[in-house]
């Protein structure tokens, strides 16, 4: 895991990841290739993964 320049953090050098909530969207995100969104959401849908798929469990 390493510390991109767009996103959040970075797994195996090629998929990053910005955390947010629910209403974060993929503003931040456009121009970067295998980009995702990391939500506190229950489940998953377009390039928006759900938190606790991570262990980020609150």
């Amino acid at each position: 895991m390493t510390a991109p320049k767009f996103g959040d953090f970075m797994v195996d050098d090629a998929y990053v990841f910005e955390v947010g909530g629910e209403s974060k969207t993929t503003d931040q995100l456009q121009g970067v290739p295998q980009s995702f969104l990391a939500l506190d959401i229950k489940g998953r849908s377009n390039r928006r993964v759900p938190l606790w798929l991570f262990g980020l469990l609150y």
